[in-house]
């Protein structure tokens, strides 16, 4: 059949198609869609007409004027706009909320950071902090809430389908997700709230260890494991957003707890430091035990220090066993340790690698470090937000055709 725009059903597939196509083109023709999307000439300069009039895209200078065709009918050039809207990615940590402005490809225009004390911490106090930090951020990129197409924002706790955290016994799962999702509703059309490691497991997907990978876990392995699962290609959330959570870790012959490798650093250094087994050329003899931090060991063994060494190293095989489950439940191909401790985790690695158990059946998953540093969470809360506005953009009344939003 041919591809018109006989229904609005068939007209919305083709808009669609083509969006998605054109998302990330600089500049292309209405050849370059026909030839990728496989409508027919007409049917493709309508749904171009339609998405420029929506302001999605804008229409270029034609082949002619800029040196590329010079004979017979100049080619129209279009360009996808990803000035036409913001969208928010917001990491809402335990200790910090950053907030990111950026354009619909992700393209970072502003940032805003703000310290908060977790122990003063309340539901309230987080929902103002969040809002402000927010605020803050659109303010240095000097736009306004008006120009939103999409938020996310991730948090250190479960987080179902519509965006709810789950009861926990002391409340923190509360206090980190207070209903956000409430809280922005009034702020952009599509608000998205995911789970932290969640988000680092999209960031590692879209921009870092598991580009072009289906099954793989991003593991935050800094103070505690949290792990974001994409298995065939589908991120695993769980009835109430539990895919993940480590607390079973308690229970593991190996491992012991969810406690992540900055801990397990610094009492393996501590207590080498204290049963004296430290080599004596080694800086963390010179170092009151109660000072070591597990940043302090990975340099010192990044500086070929081998106390440091021995206490990575030692680390490796509860590595070995976190990957070990994972792979042995969703027989994923890659274990990605992510988060600020990344930097430094080579060690810890080749100790894991080394210490993986025989008795895998399937083949073990490859673990490697990943190279986006302490801001994962923050980069994938904007590649989440504009995943959301890429997905929903025909629908927003931001980009509307104008006959539409005059009757609005």
């Amino acid at each position: 059949m041919d591809a018109t725009t006989t229904t609005p059903s068939l007209r919305r597939h083709n808009l669609d198609a083509v969006l998605t196509r054109v998302w990330d083109e600089d500049a292309f023709t209405a050849s370059d869609v026909i030839a990728a999307v496989g409508l027919t000439r007409s049917t493709a300069i309508d749904v171009l007409d339609e998405l420029t009039a929506r302001g999605l895209l804008a229409e270029m200078p034609n082949a002619r004027a800029v040196g590329e065709y010079s004979k017979g009918r100049p080619a129209r050039r279009f360009a996808f706009q990803p000035s036409a809207g913001l969208v928010v990615g917001v990491d809402a940590g335990r200790g910090h909320l950053i907030a990111t402005v950026a354009d619909l490809r992700g393209t970072t225009l502003a940032t805003s950071r703000l310290t908060v004390d977790p122990e003063l911490d309340s539901p309230e106090r987080r929902r103002r902090a969040a809002e402000a930090t927010v605020d803050a951020a659109l303010t240095r990129a000097r736009r306004s809430r008006d120009d939103l197409a999409a938020l996310c924002i991730g948090v250190p706790a479960p987080v179902d389908r519509a965006g709810r955290s789950p009861v926990h016994h002391d409340g923190f799962w509360a206090r980190m997700n207070p209903d956000f999702v409430d809280t922005f509703a009034a702020w952009a059309p599509v608000v998205r709230v995911e789970n932290d490691a969640t988000l680092a497991a999209v960031a590692e997907r879209t921009h870092g260890a598991a580009v072009g990978c289906d099954d793989f876990v991003a593991l935050l392995a800094g103070e505690r494991f949290g792990a974001g699962i994409s298995v065939d290609g589908h991120l695993l959330r769980g009835a109430h957003g539990g895919a993940g959570e480590t607390v079973a870790f308690d229970q593991v012959e190996g491992v012991g707890s969810a406690w992540g490798l900055a801990p397990r650093c610094v009492d393996a250094a501590r207590a080498a430091l204290v049963s004296g087994t430290l080599p004596v050329d080694s800086a963390l003899r010179g170092i009151d035990p109660e000072s070591i931090d597990a940043k302090t060991v990975l340099d010192l063994a990044a500086a070929g220090d081998a106390g440091a060494l021995a206490a990575a190293r030692a680390v490796g095989p509860a590595l070995a066993g976190v990957a070990a489950i994972f792979g042995s439940l969703f027989d994923v191909e890659r274990v990605v340790v992510s988060g600020a401790i990344a930097a430094g985790a080579d060690p810890i690695i080749a100790a894991a690698i080394e210490s993986f158990p025989d008795s895998l059946h399937l083949p073990a998953p490859r673990i490697v470090a990943s190279t986006l540093g302490a801001d994962i969470v923050s980069i994938g809360a904007v590649s989440a937000a504009v995943e959301s506005a890429r997905a929903r953009a025909l629908d927003l009344e931001a980009f509307a055709l104008p006959e539409d939003r005059a009757r609005a």
